[in-house]
């Protein structure tokens, strides 16, 4: 399967599935994806609809697929440019990871996973965030970190494993970020998954501070932490009626309500919030007033 979100689709699958039916695969055949969250996501799908479902197992080779696309049995394809849009819920037999792949990642690909590690911190773990802010990129311990960020969104997921309350602060900044990478995903300058989570979050965590949720020295904190490892997309390129269909698809909306998930403090997170159209074009508009930070020296920031 070729590499990119571009792929992940029911055609792709059509081929996937054809391939275990010349295979002559049954009930009892197993399905190991071996790679990033394309293929986790997508492969786990090809094993949930075959023959109404065969067992799979993850092995997931990039640190987003590690930390969050293999754990918790989401699975699903893009359809029409949205996320996501066809899928099921089913749990992998097992996820074997190991750091080692990480060794073998462009450094874009490895940084793009780091978004949904802050998430996790975001959301769920103050400590760990205040330690990342302190801690240089190279000097960071990923099989530490894989761990803490598996155990949060585990604990989570076994509280509600299929997304009708708790499991919804997982999506903190993907309210955002998934109607971000659908709209540039068509552009010259497409965004990983992670990149456009990271940008997301920093109009979440905006929408969180202008609704009296979270204090502006942590959305400030937020910013600079992000941005120390993200570079804003180029806005010009952002087709905003795009945008808006993305958006009044994404699947935690209700009755015609884009719905979000706020952060009331750092390590903290509240699901269910109603955004108006307001509020999101205020995010935006946030978002474009933002500075993009200069390039350091030895820096790893993520460039897009």
């Amino acid at each position: 399967v070729p590499q990119g979100e571009a792929y992940k689709t029911l055609d792709t699958c059509q081929h996937i599935w054809q391939a275990l039916t010349e295979a002559e695969c049954d009930r009892s055949s197993l399905l190991i994806n071996l790679g990033g969250g394309v293929i986790g996501d997508m492969g786990g799908f090809c094993a949930a609809t075959f023959k109404r479902g065969i067992p799979f197992v993850q092995i997931p080779t990039t640190l987003l697929a590690q930390v969050d696309a293999s754990i918790g049995g989401k699975t699903g394809v893009d359809f029409g440019g949205l996320k996501n849009h066809i899928g099921a819920f089913a749990m992998p037999e097992a996820v074997w990871i190991g750091t080692d792949f990480l060794e073998t990642l462009p450094p874009r690909i490895f940084k793009s996973g780091f978004a949904e590690v802050l998430k996790h911190c975001l959301i769920a773990d103050a400590p760990q965030w205040h330690q990342l802010q302190q801690t240089p990129w190279q000097a960071i311990q990923w099989t530490e970190v894989i761990s803490q960020s598996v155990q949060i969104k585990s604990s989570i997921v076994n509280q509600d494993f299929r997304e009708s309350g708790l499991r919804k602060v997982l999506n903190f900044g993907h309210t955002l970020g998934h109607a971000l990478e659908s709209c540039y995903l068509a552009t010259p300058a497409p965004m990983l998954h992670g990149e456009a989570v990271a940008i997301g979050m920093l109009g979440e965590a905006y929408i969180s501070c202008q609704q009296g949720l979270l204090g502006a020295d942590d959305l400030a904190n937020i910013v600079s932490l992000v941005l120390q490892h993200f570079s804003l997309p180029d806005f010009s390129l952002l087709d905003m009626p795009k945008f808006w269909t993305f958006l009044e698809q994404d699947k935690k909306n209700q009755a015609g309500h884009v719905h979000g998930v706020a952060l009331a403090g750092i390590g903290s997170a509240v699901f269910d919030q109603v955004w108006p159209p307001e509020v999101i074009q205020q995010a935006l508009a946030y978002l474009r007033s933002l500075p993009q930070p200069a390039q350091s020296a030895g820096s790893e920031r993520t460039s897009l």
